[in-house]
């Protein structure tokens, strides 16, 4: 077990120092390929041997760990203030500043430094590893053909993917080391690693657009960072110890304690980007396509979300836990509503990721065994889908020059196999047998025995949710000329596509099983029982594997009903007037003058102007973390 805690934790660490110092592209792609397998195999591995107990960690070269640990803390603390520093902003320097004094008193004052087993392994940690591990290492795979590309369109002279990889790599340690903390001080470093690695990445391209989102998401994350410490300080004062797994057993004995928990969700919603924090996660659409990817999918984001679930348990049954599960659900509301008046696909794919953020928050808050299920099972499968998604605008924006929806409109006409795996990956986010859904259902179910104002919010955000999701399925469907000349894709392109594809079906095909041999363990009392491939519980069924029978069967009936579509004669629309001797669907109008066809989306813009809503929505945001922090006090 330990040499596979090693090569989930140093082996990206060291094969980012190969990247950055060995500036040779063979060796890079090798490295990023061989670390991509030898990451997914010790998941696997480490999932295989099972849940372990809190375990000690000894010296490095000598060098107590412990001690490591913290002076790399001050380091990287060092390093981030000169960053403030280089770009004035008052407010990095400020946090910053705030973290070292705080941290310093805390370690040098409050801390009594005994033995505390830094690392654990339960099945929540586990499964983190999973998605972060495998989902991780094959965004990393898709990079390489990716930024040889983006690199080309920008013309540099000088290629920056050494140092691109580096923080891609080092993202990936640093998050498997933050999900398998179980000392606060180790979780708190992994913390700050993961957000001085986002804000070089968001950084990558240097254009001032770039620099600028890259400055909000560090302060954002830097004030989150401060609430971190804030939070461990208050915590540690009354439970006396740096063990998360005896601190979860303590729970919340006092208000202190309560509101040092409550600070600490104050942390993971920064970093989770929830409302009013969103905007730095949308600034993040500036990177490169696998750095969203990554930010939104397996590392950043849900590093925040993994914070509030880690404590959960330690505010069951309190007016925090309330708090959390309110704020969670209008982060949900909120940016499913500001998703419609949208057609850019990242911006699309960045509210719906903060949106089902909120819903995981919401859960954690909520806080039943059947919500923490829920929360496990988007986590896992919402991770899969907004990958494989992120990838796809990625490769259609370099297809087309666009990430605009509705310059997608046709694209089975000319890229067939990525607009059907696009269509695959937002239908896995809205439809069911898909896990996704799934695990909205259960969150619907957990909802109905806590909060009438939870359920409503949950219900709405969920409708919006599916009327932008499927106005972009629907437009990239097309027709396909005969003979027209077959889409091609480098392999590892197309490799990480079709994996996270048939990942998305196959996963959720499983879920009952993966339900049963990975959560029920964890959560103890179970709320489903698996029954002939489906669901089943007091509060309903979700029928699985019928409906993938079901689904099947019509997949077979649509292929062959479609099958003799060349040999029908294709005619232009008809709208309002004769179609003119064109035939692309211009018409007769008017005065006998020629009325060009075209067709768009509607976006609703002057009822979900994001300008708009956007302040509304942050001041009732700041409002409910308030009431949620005074609440605990």
């Amino acid at each position: 077990m330990s040499n596979l805690l090693v090569l989930l934790i140093l082996l990206p660490a060291a094969a980012a120092l190969v990247c950055y110092f060995v500036r040779s592209d063979a060796v890079r792609k090798l490295t990023v390929l061989a670390t991509g397998g030898i990451l997914t195999l010790s998941a696997l591995g480490l999932l295989a041997q099972g849940a372990f107990a809190p375990t000690e960690v000894g010296s490095f070269l000598g060098i107590g760990s412990d001690f490591l640990i913290t002076v790399l803390d001050f380091v990287l603390l060092g390093v981030i203030y000169f960053y403030g520093y280089k770009h004035k902003s008052l407010l990095i320097q400020g946090f910053t500043l705030a973290q070292v004094v705080l941290l310093a008193w805390f370690e040098a004052v409050m801390v009594g430094h005994e033995a505390v087993p830094a690392v654990m392994g339960d099945q929540l940690s586990l499964i983190m590893v999973l998605v972060i591990s495998i989902i991780g290492s094959l965004i990393c795979i898709f990079a390489i053909p990716y930024m040889k590309e983006h690199e080309e369109h920008l013309h540099l002279k000088k290629s920056r993917q050494p140092r691109f990889f580096f923080f891609m790599l080092i993202f990936l340690g640093a998050m498997n080391g933050l999900v398998l903390s179980n000392n606060i001080l180790w979780m708190y470093f992994f913390f700050e690693v993961t957000t001085f690695c986002s804000f070089m990445l968001i950084g990558h391209d240097a254009t001032e657009i770039a620099t600028k989102n890259s400055v909000r998401a560090l302060w954002m994350n830097a004030l989150g960072g401060l609430a971190f410490v804030v939070g461990m300080m208050l915590v540690y004062s009354q439970a006396g110890t740096l063990d998360i797994s005896a601190i979860l057993a303590l729970g919340s004995t006092s208000a202190v304690t309560l509101t040092g928990l409550a600070f600490l969700c104050l942390a993971g919603f920064t970093k989770a980007a929830q409302v009013p924090f969103q905007s730095w996660l949308l600034g993040a659409m500036v990177a490169p396509t696998p750095v969203s990817a990554l930010l939104h999918s397996s590392t950043m984001v849900k590093a925040g979300v993994f914070v509030v679930l880690r404590f959960a348990p330690a505010f069951a049954g309190t007016f925090l836990s309330t708090g959390v599960a309110v704020c969670g659900a209008f982060t949900f509301l909120a940016c499913a509503a500001l998703g419609i008046g949208q057609s850019n696909g990242k911006k699309i794919l960045a509210y719906s990721t903060v949106a089902n953020l909120g819903l995981i928050i919401c859960c954690a808050g909520i806080n039943t065994p059947l919500a923490l299920t829920a929360a496990i099972m988007l986590i896992l499968f919402h991770a899969i889908s907004k990958s494989l998604l992120f990838l796809c605008v990625g490769t259609i924006e370099q297809a087309i020059g666009s990430r605009d929806i509705e310059d997608m409109r046709g694209l089975y006409g000319t890229n067939p196999r990525t607009a059907l795996i696009t269509i695959i990956g937002i239908l896995t986010m809205m439809l069911p047998p898909f896990g996704v859904l799934l695990g909205k259902w259960m969150a619907m179910e957990a909802s109905a025995d806590s909060n009438i104002f939870i359920v409503v919010m949950l219900a709405m955000g969920s409708a919006m949710m599916v009327v932008y999701l499927a106005r972009w399925a629907g437009s990239m469907m097309g027709t396909r000329e005969p003979g027209a000349k077959a889409e091609s894709q480098p392999l590892l392109t197309r490799l990480p596509l079709m994996t996270l594809c048939l990942g998305a079906v196959v996963l959720s095909l499983a879920s009952p099983w993966i339900y049963n041999s990975m959560l029920a363990p964890w959560i103890g009392s179970a709320p489903f029982v698996v029954g002939f491939g489906s669901l089943e519980s007091a509060h309903g069924t979700f029928v699985v594997v019928p409906l993938f029978l079901v689904l099947g069967l019509g997949l077979l009936y649509a292929v062959k009903a479609a099958s003799g579509y060349r040999r029908v004669k294709i005619m232009p629309p008809y709208v309002s007037g004769a179609n003119s001797a064109s035939g692309d669907g211009t018409y007769v109008g008017p005065m006998n003058g020629d009325v060009p066809f075209s067709t768009g989306n509607l976006y609703l813009g002057e009822m979900f102007a994001e300008p708009k809503l956007t302040p509304i929505f942050n001041a009732l945001a700041v409002a409910l973390i308030v009431l949620m922090l005074g609440g605990a006090l």
